[in-house]
């Protein structure tokens, strides 16, 4: 799972620095300003599709999804680099990588249930994702600093209570099977969207901009 998990996240770093690194890339997309928005419905779109087709789909099929999804993200990713300098980019995963290593262990071993906080966290998701949205038209820069912190609560959140989700999961069905390995695989974008959603949220805190 976590092999799974690092493996998307290597693709979309890859991606990503070779997306910035390409003169032509950038050309193209200020020639086509959409382009980042059907990438971002894309992406969303395929996380709906995985997760609400997971049970059909063959397993070749669902890693293809996966890949292919690490493939968008790193695509619309490529932007930080443009903003921000490398060696706060580099620092940020660092910090996000000890701080998911930490929660994820907490939510592995601990024998406090989590479910109601990861329901209250999924709901501030919800209020977090609309303020996002309703700021990219305002532009307040409070409320910037405000889903920045909060983005990294929930997340630092989700991760111990994901952890946990996917620990039971996984002990009811096992890894035996083919639906077990899917399950796997569903765990795995999870902790990976979680990692991404805390990366970004921490760079948009400590980050130096060029």
């Amino acid at each position: 799972l976590y092999l799974q998990m690092a493996a998307a996240l290597t693709v979309t770093g890859i991606v990503a620095y070779f997306c910035a690194a390409s003169p032509a890339f950038w050309q193209f997309m200020a020639a086509n300003r959409s382009i980042m928005w059907i990438l971002i419905i894309a992406q969303l779109g395929l996380v709906i599709w995985l997760s609400a087709r997971i049970h059909s789909l063959s397993m070749g099929a669902a890693t293809l999804l996966f890949i292919l999804y690490s493939v968008l993200m790193g695509v619309t990713m490529s932007s930080i680099f443009m903003v921000y300098t490398m060696s706060s980019i580099a620092t940020t995963f660092f910090i996000t990588a000890g701080t998911f290593l930490a929660m994820s262990i907490i939510g592995y071993f601990t024998r406090l249930d989590l479910s109601r906080m990861g329901s209250l966290l999924l709901m501030a998701l919800i209020g977090l994702i609309i303020a996002s949205v309703v700021n990219i038209f305002m532009h307040s820069e409070t409320l910037y600093w405000i889903i920045s912190f909060a983005g990294v609560l929930i997340f630092v959140g989700l991760t111990a209570y994901d952890t946990q989700d996917i620990k039971h999961m996984l002990t009811q069905y096992g890894t035996a099977d083919d639906m077990g390995h899917k399950y796997a695989l569903l765990g795995a974008l999870t902790l990976y969207l979680d990692f991404i959603n805390l990366f970004l949220h921490l760079l948009s805190i400590v980050g130096n901009r060029d």
